[in-house]
């Protein structure tokens, strides 16, 4: 007599889940790292630099007023630490999306959950890091508009 084998029931495909948590690692990597490592390499020019230049634009602008004549600002080029920072936020906010992609697929494709969910982690908190810097520009940007409409006595 034969002894019936009970089936082995087959360990659920975990690629989708995988590569999708790999992308979301990249993409919180490309999100985080950068806003550090960026000004260490290429710093920043020096703030007496930055306000000497801007007196001499709004000089510029004003002189150009003054005679009439429309005003031509001088092109100005973006530093290399610059473009870093801008081309490593596209590409931590596009890895996050992807990483998100990859989460529902595996999801749909009945795919260990776990992995699904740590691809999803890692792309939301990418995307979230990134939305979080932004905004932190944009308050700042209102608190100094404020702390300026205060002197001049808009407020």
């Amino acid at each position: 007599m034969i002894a019936s084998a009970t089936p082995i029931p087959a360990a659920p495909s975990r690629r989708l889940g995988i590569i999708g948590s790999i992308v979301g690692l990249l993409a919180l990597i490309a999100a985080v790292l950068p806003h550090w490592v960026v000004p260490i390499v290429f710093p920043p020019p020096p703030a007496d630099k930055v306000i000497v230049d801007t007196g001499h634009r709004v000089k510029d602008r004003i002189a150009a007023k003054v005679k009439g004549v429309e005003y031509q600002a001088p092109k100005v080029e973006k530093s290399i630490g610059r473009s870093w920072s801008e081309t490593t936020s596209v590409a931590a906010i596009s890895l996050g999306l992807l990483a998100i992609l990859f989460s529902v697929l595996s999801l749909i494709f009945r795919e260990e959950r776990l992995l699904a969910a740590v691809a999803a982690t890692f792309g939301t908190g990418a995307i979230a890091i990134e939305i979080s810097f932004f905004m932190m520009g944009a308050l700042i940007l209102i608190a100094i508009l404020y702390v300026i409409g205060n002197i001049i006595g808009l407020f």
